[in-house]
């Protein structure tokens, strides 16, 4: 409910103190802020309460207190401001702003010492408008002669400088909203995947292969694949193929920032396998130390660092895929490391326990239950039994030379036909490539 109250007939003050007695209880209120400014100025002015004793003032005050439902001390200062100002206003919000201290001509120097000097950086452009005003006197520098740097920059980003002083900046870096920068946590679960990418050197401008390495962080299990090129066309469908050579599911996959696994295609497909993407952190070198180590000691030790031409790719897939993967997984012990604390909480590691990929995964507790559906030991032991690990290890290397002097062949009409895969391995799932697939001779035929 909304009452107005007129101001037809003056009050005394004793019929005002029984209004007051009469009203307790009840609560007045003002709707707006000007109409209550104005009815208490009003009010004083009918009343003419300058003119009042000590106890009209009173009653007056308790007057309009009770109508406007302001508080005590609110009302003594709105009836100061009359008393001074003899009227009731609200007062205008004055934003508080500091003095502006460089001028519009000061910031067109700016520009003009900057384009004659080409742009230096913050402190060097403030020891030269120290030296034009301290050294050469010259007017017009005394104010930018005290600049900052911080506001010198401040005064760069002005219309005023834009306008007369163009300067083309570099390229701003964007962040990207794939991966998560951190560290994979794998709890002694197989399946988180470091993944990294090995470049063959250049021969006379030309590139040369891609080595797709990777490598998982609990049994060293590792499979390699080749690309001629850092694509989409090229990378999806080999990555694809390697991940379905680990014999357990994909649940990390860890990379560094290289934009040829922070993008949408490779986001897609690890979301497809409900793995976490997982990027390195800056300045962590260690976030990735596990397959920069085998580029070094497994790639670089048994390939090379011979050009390789990129239309013999798909070849080198296919060597990877039928004998040197499964070399470095059933065949080919790595060193696993033992923690130990010392006293003084010291962490130590000691390469005591070497084993095969296949090894270590078989001695995870409950290891079966880490193998993905359609895998079982019963098979894997097979493919790992078959043959003895120097006897693989020697036809790998025949098949390796084969393919080496298949890549030097660069420019024959027909070259030497790849054979079959190694026993027990099912055919790969080959890349495209701009020649036909070939296969290597003399090796084992299923």
């Amino acid at each position: 409910m909304t009452l107005i109250m007129g101001n037809a007939k003056l009050l005394s003050a004793v019929e005002i103190g029984r209004f007051l007695e009469a009203s307790e209880g009840i609560d007045f209120s003002g709707a707006e802020r000007c109409g209550v400014y104005q009815w208490i100025e009003e009010t004083l002015q009918r009343y003419r309460y300058s003119q009042q004793s000590k106890e009209a003032r009173g009653v007056l005050r308790e007057f309009i207190v009770k109508m406007t439902g302001l508080s005590v001390p609110q009302v003594t200062r709105l009836i100061g401001r009359y008393l001074h100002d003899g009227q009731v206003r609200e007062r205008e919000y004055r934003r508080h702003r500091f003095a502006r201290q460089y001028r519009l001509d000061d910031i067109v120097l700016l520009a003009g010492v900057d384009q004659a000097h080409g742009r230096l950086s913050g402190p060097a452009t403030k020891k030269i408008l120290e030296r034009e005003w301290e050294v050469f006197h010259r007017p017009g520098f005394e104010r930018l002669a005290g600049i900052s740097v911080s506001h010198l920059y401040n005064l760069r980003q002005t219309t005023t400088y834009g306008r007369r002083c163009l300067v083309m900046g570099k390229t701003t870096p964007t962040t990207v909203a794939i991966g998560e920068r951190r560290c994979p946590a794998p709890e002694g679960r197989p399946g988180y995947i470091r993944a990294d990418t090995v470049h063959q050197p250049e021969r006379d401008g030309e590139k040369s292969v891609y080595h797709i390495n990777a490598v998982d962080e609990v049994t060293q299990w590792e499979v390699l694949g080749c690309v001629p090129k850092i694509s989409e066309h090229y990378l999806i469908p080999v990555l694809e193929a390697m991940l379905q050579q680990f014999p357990f599911p994909i649940l990390g996959f860890h990379v560094d920032n290289g934009s040829e696994y922070v993008n949408d295609p490779v986001a897609s497909l690890l979301e497809k396998l409900h793995a976490e993407f997982t990027k390195s952190r800056p300045r962590r070198s260690t976030d990735n130390a596990l397959v920069e180590t085998k580029n070094g000691t497994v790639v670089r030790k048994n390939i090379g660092y011979q050009w390789l031409p990129p239309g013999h790719a798909g070849d080198i897939d296919t060597f990877y895929q039928e004998w040197f993967n499964p070399y470095l997984n059933y065949h080919r012990p790595c060193g696993f490391a033992t923690v130990t604390t010392d006293a003084k909480g010291k962490a130590k590691k000691v390469y005591d326990v070497y084993a095969t990929p296949y090894e270590r995964l078989k001695s995870l507790p409950r290891a079966r239950r880490f193998l993905k559906r359609g895998e079982s030991f019963a098979a894997l032991d097979r493919i790992a039994g078959a043959e003895s690990d120097t006897e693989f290890a020697r036809k790998m290397q025949k098949a390796k030379q084969e393919l080496f002097r298949l890549c030097a062949q660069v420019g024959v009409a027909r070259p030497v036909p790849l054979q079959a895969a190694a026993p027990g391995r099912a055919a790969p799932v080959r890349q495209a490539s701009a020649e036909p697939p070939r296969r290597l001779a003399g090796g084992p035929r299923s």
